[in-house]
């Protein structure tokens, strides 16, 4: 696999007839009831300022969100490295440092925002 195709996080790793899927698919029911229940809150976040509700109740909504977001991306970081940059370590030199850069690089961006 070249280092390019490495670095997109949606290609499997096809190298010597190794074909995986992402890590957090054994998880995808419980993320994606999770992500509904973000959608929601999103949701109630609109309703509340459309409503003209009390600013502190607001942010304490946003607060709630942005916690349930980053539980998310904690979840999804996790199963990546214990499945995806674990699997690639495991195959060669070239693929495991384009995945240890991937998800340094994801870090650094989750940190930053």
């Amino acid at each position: 696999m070249s280092i390019s195709a490495a670095k997109l996080p949606h290609t499997p790793d096809t190298e010597a007839g190794h074909e995986s899927a992402h890590g957090y698919i054994t998880d995808k029911d419980r993320y994606l009831a999770r992500v509904k229940r973000i959608e929601g809150q999103a949701r109630g976040i609109h309703r509340m300022i459309e409503e003209e509700q009390y600013c502190i109740d607001i942010l304490t909504q946003i607060s709630a969100l942005n916690a349930a977001l980053r539980g998310v991306a904690m979840g999804l970081l996790d199963d990546h490295m214990k499945h995806c940059v674990l699997d690639a370590a495991q195959l060669d030199g070239e693929a495991a440092e384009a995945k240890f850069k991937e998800v340094s690089d994801a870090i650094a961006r989750f940190v930053r925002s």
